[in-house]
């Protein structure tokens, strides 16, 4: 079987369009797509119709924001997402389905305007959760990208899955293995002799960590620009990799600001994993999923190369439309119920910081509209725009993929996509995300 896997993934690294088509879907067949990311029920034919010798190739790894694709670039991006490697052991962390699965109760109505969206944007599904029911519940039409997926898909989260590690960070003080959000870091031999050594976990959730001189998002700076010369992406390697190349001997600028990356996250879901040992790690994620958020399907972390001593967790995360949707509600529940955890919730809401970004999207640290806000905490975005009276803990990702929590009114958002921009692809994000978490189900009545 690892013989089979390694010629396969050998296969699909050019991604060419006949590749998709032909060597790669026969690879699927002989390995009966186990693990994978797409259902048994969905049938690989529907893929084989795509004519992907349409699709634009962008030599970055994702759609460029300001790109305005067309349709088989889109169908091709997300089924890249979805196959670009088979899920195994060797490279995920999984967490089976609970035996006690949380069942949605369902009182829809229709959305001329959201049907509309779906028709034009990049959205693959959106759903509408409110007083224990989800009210809108559709999926991109079939002649666009709703063939390509149902109810059994484990979609992409990109930078959704940032708010994970927080929320599993929180089980793991209220099992004991971490003290609090006010530990620090020092006892974790993987971050000596860097700026993160002595850092609080208070810090690292809230992305204040004083590395703005060397990393944003997913690269190293050189003179504050991305380095494009040598070791830049920081989203792949394992910790014990990414510090002893990039971190050694560095220290924290005095001025701690808002620097959104990806090694922040990282470090939290990592530092889990040093703290609780491989076996109790996975009966973490199994007691945060399965017991607590009763998932109907497998979900999976990526893993990084390497053993998990040199902290190869990361948190690209794969899971359904509708578990999205129960890990919401999980977080909802928890802050609701004031358990340990919500509590837990409370405490990074209370300790936010400003973002001090631009909230017109303009500078070269400006963020997309659907991640705008004037706050971040623990990992979640918070005072969106238009409803900063409410408490929202926001989950947001490349693409357009936001998931927004209205923990004192019960309504959830959850929206996935495979594209997002501020031109042909700009979502309504007024009407698709603030509006309903502010006036609720009758945000669709009028």
């Amino acid at each position: 079987m690892k013989r089979i896997i390694l010629i396969f993934l050998i296969l699909i690294t050019n991604l060419n369009a006949s590749d998709l088509t032909n060597s790669y879907l026969t690879g699927l067949d002989r390995l009966n797509k186990v693990l994978s990311n797409s259902p048994e029920s969905l049938d690989l034919e529907v893929f084989r119709e795509v004519n992907f010798d349409k699709a634009t190739k962008y030599k970055s790894w994702n759609i460029p924001f300001k790109a305005n694709p067309n349709l088989e670039t889109l169908q091709y991006y997300f089924y890249r997402d979805l196959f670009a490697s088979i899920p195994n052991e060797y490279n995920r962390y999984f967490v089976t389905p609970s035996q006690n699965t949380y069942e949605f109760k369902f009182d829809k109505i229709e959305n001329k305007f959201v049907k509309k969206q779906l028709k034009t944007k990049g959205i693959l599904s959106y759903l509408y959760f409110e007083d224990d029911k989800i009210i809108i519940d559709e999926v991109s039409p079939k002649e666009r990208l709703g063939k390509l997926f149902n109810d059994e898909t484990k979609f992409r989260s990109n930078s959704m899955g940032k708010s994970l590690p927080s929320y599993i960070l929180g089980h793991a003080i209220c099992e004991g293995y971490i003290d609090s959000v006010d530990s620090t870091i020092s006892d974790w031999g993987l971050v000596k002799n860097t700026l993160y050594e002595n850092q609080k976990l208070i810090d690292i959730l809230n992305m204040t960590t004083g590395d703005q001189k060397y990393v944003y998002d997913s690269h190293m700076l050189i003179n504050g620009r991305v380095n494009r010369e040598g070791y830049t992406n920081v989203d792949n390697p394992n910790i014990e990799s990414i510090m002893k190349v990039s971190f050694q001997d560095t220290q924290p600028e005095k001025k701690r600001i808002y620097n959104y990356n990806v090694v922040n996250t990282s470090l939290i879901f990592n530092y889990i994993l040093f703290k609780t040992g491989d076996a109790n790690f996975q009966k973490l994620l199994n007691k945060v999923f399965q017991e607590k958020v009763k998932i109907k399907n497998l979900v999976s972390f990526y893993k990084n190369d390497g053993p998990s001593s040199s902290g190869n967790a990361h948190n690209m995360f794969y899971a359904t439309r509708f578990d999205y949707l129960r890990i919401a509600k999980a977080i909802m529940d928890d802050y609701q119920n004031n358990t340990c955890v919500g509590k837990y919730l409370k405490e990074i809401y209370d300790r936010r910081i400003p973002k001090g970004v631009s909230m017109s999207g303009d500078g070269k640290r400006g963020e997309p509209q659907f991640n705008r806000t004037y706050s971040y905490g623990g990992q979640f975005h918070l005072d969106y725009p238009g409803i900063r009276d409410k408490i929202v803990f926001g989950l947001g990702g490349y693409g357009g993929k936001a998931i927004l929590i209205d923990v004192e009114d019960s309504r959830i958002v959850v929206v996935n996509t495979i594209h997002f921009n501020h031109d042909r692809y700009k979502y309504n994000v007024k009407k698709l995300l603030i509006n309903p978490i502010k006036h609720g189900k009758k945000s669709f009545e009028k």
